[in-house]
């Protein structure tokens, strides 16, 4: 029996710029589709581009490729585009570009492209000179090879100290001020890569600091060190490349003079660039509170206890974005997208019911503005509730893109048929029944939006170990909390009231004074979208034994001893939270949203 004849591929799959170089070599015409990672190549043309090569490749001059924007240099302009475009190559010059899955024009280009290859292989014309398609100008393929480099990460240490942690400092030097502010990390250009809360031990201080240990204070500096928690954190500069900036005064004379129409001389900012964090740090003013490591030995000393996993991490590029279920969709098909989302690796991290008004159904559904069917699509936004998602995974964005589709059914049967948007079409309109945010920057506004972040207070009593303290803090991260505020104290009594002021009177506060007393508790500002509700049921219920039973993976089942000594208190109300939180951290925190 005669072998099944072996199919040649349509198109050379070209996915990363050597592969490109390599293919503008070409001899001929070769007609590219560019794609996106999370889009796909355009199925649409293959039934077309297989007929015209049948037809049209007898002498091997016609060529097809698929080539993947996202790990092209050269195609960088046409990156987060989901509309299918051809280029066309003639002997390595693109000659021609279509925008579209636009059949019979592709077709034309590609028939007169090759009969002059043929003409002018017969001597029969004179080769025309093509005016190129130029896809990028000189700074955006700079600036596209520079980032493709694989620069060396420079990390800095910087070590916050336990005074400083307990005065709340820690959230002015690492944390975005208000706009206008320069005396925080952030804010200058830094990158906060990991951090953690430890209280250092004799034998780490002495080793960390070993370069003062011939200073005549460094005994007494010892104990300063180790009597409380310090903040560790690993801080990049960026590539060398983009290193961090700073403002400083222009030359005078170098100044624009205003034009006429100025009312107002502006005078320009000059950015120029941070040498290293320590110089940062001394002057702005921040050493008493913050030291700042800098060998790479020791850098890489205290990356190794403190973050052994860090090279792993650092790899993988988590994103949080928002994502939402459409009315329909949510009513119908809700479990079955939700499944998915989770097959596919996402987190959810929080997720909510909320019932859109018309505005913010013409926000969310801005694309679709010019769509005969927009009122239809407002009407139908606005007609029960959709469900909002913030979602986690390593690059999440952009699997995202690829999972959900395009914005249209018509463009998601074309590109990506076996997207959510084909899965899950809806008869009532064309689009996509799921929503999600078009870039990282709006992930955040939309986030912020949708789920507006609340405070509550948090607090470890003091029979919790120090090694079952940092257990606890890991599960609050994991839970998606943000530690904003924290500092380890021994309660006073008049401290203990403002805290337990709805128990004060009750018989047995007595008792929880003396709990109180045995050690330091750690006092925490927990923030979140929903905190409060949230913190009440990561902690379980009041009795660990009946957490156990109810809640066992609770943080009150799991390290709590009795109703006393049950590892964990935290607030009760919004208004409750503010009070006792303004009480003990002795500044007003910004007020709790109103929840909606």
């Amino acid at each position: 029996m005669a072998g099944k004849k072996r199919e040649i591929q349509l198109q050379a799959v070209i996915n990363n710029q050597s592969m490109w170089d390599e293919m503008l070599q070409n001899k001929g015409l070769t007609v590219i589709d560019v794609y996106q990672a999370w889009c796909g190549p355009c199925k649409a043309m293959q039934t077309l581009f297989r007929k015209l090569k049948n037809e049209l490749n007898e002498d091997e001059i016609l060529h097809f490729a698929v080539a993947e924007a996202d790990n092209i240099v050269t195609l960088q302009p046409f990156r987060d585009k989901c509309e299918p475009i051809f280029l066309f190559s003639v002997n390595g010059k693109i000659v021609a570009k279509i925008n579209g899955a636009n059949a019979p024009l592709v077709n034309k280009k590609i028939v007169d492209l090759v009969n002059e290859e043929r003409k002018i292989a017969a001597g029969e014309m004179v080769r025309p000179q093509y005016n190129e398609i130029l896809l990028a100008d000189s700074d955006t393929e700079n600036a596209g090879e520079a980032s493709s480099e694989n620069l060396e990460q420079l990390y800095s240490i910087a070590i916050i100290k336990p005074e400083a942690v307990v005065t709340g400092k820690t959230v002015e030097i690492k944390r975005k001020g208000d706009i206008g502010e320069q005396n925080l990390i952030i804010n200058a250009g830094f990158v906060i890569e990991a951090e953690a809360k430890r209280v250092l031990t004799e034998e780490q201080v002495r080793d960390f600091y070993s370069r003062i240990a011939d200073q005549p204070d460094f005994e007494d500096f010892v104990p300063l060190m180790t009597n409380g928690i310090s903040y560790i954190l690993v801080i990049s500069q960026g590539n060398k490349q983009d290193p961090p900036w700073k403002e400083t005064v222009p030359n005078p004379e170098s100044e624009l003079e205003p034009s006429e129409n100025q009312h107002e001389m502006v005078t320009p900012t000059v950015m120029e660039k941070w040498d290293s964090l320590q110089d940062y740090i001394e002057r702005q003013h921040l050493s008493e509170f913050c030291d700042i490591e800098e060998n790479m030995a020791n850098v890489n000393k205290v990356i190794d206890i403190f973050f052994p996993d860090f090279k792993s991490i650092t790899s993988i590029k988590l994103e949080r974005i928002m994502a939402l279920l459409r009315p329909d969709l949510f009513k119908k098909k809700k479990e079955d997208v939700l499944n998915i989302i989770q097959d596919e690796g996402f987190k959810i991290l929080m997720q909510r019911q909320i019932v859109l008004s018309e505005e913010e159904a013409q926000t969310l559904c801005k694309e679709y503005k010019n769509e005969d069917y927009f009122e239809n699509l407002i009407e139908n936004m606005t007609s029960g509730p959709s469900l909002a998602l913030v979602l986690l995974r390593d690059n999440g964005l952009q699997h995202w893109k690829k999972l959900i589709g395009p914005n249209t059914l018509e463009e998601a049967k074309e590109c990506l048929p076996e997207s959510l948007c084909v899965q899950f079409a809806m008869e009532s309109l064309p689009i996509n029944q799921l929503y999600g945010s078009v870039s990282l920057e709006a992930a955040e506004r939309e986030i912020q939006y949708f789920f507006p972040p609340q405070n509550t207070l948090g607090l470890i009593k003091p029979h919790v170990t120090q090694e079952q303290r940092e257990e606890i803090i890991d599960l609050i991260k994991e839970a998606g909390f943000e530690i904003t505020q924290m500092k380890e104290v021994l309660l006073t009594e008049d401290q203990a009231d403002k805290i337990y002021f709805k128990i004060k009177k009750r018989d047995f506060y007595k008792d929880v004074l003396e709990v109180l007393s045995e050690g330091p508790s750690l006092v925490m500002v927990l923030t979140k979208w929903n905190a409060i509700s949230d913190w009440r049921r990561l902690m379980g219920p009041i009795d660990p034994d009946e957490g156990k039973l109810l809640s066992p993976d609770s943080i009150r089942a799991t390290y709590g001893k009795n109703v006393l000594r049950n590892a964990v208190h935290g607030s009760s109300t919004v208004h409750e939270a503010m009070e006792t939180i303004n009480k003990i951290f002795e500044e007003a925190v910004p007020e709790n949203p109103e929840q909606n």
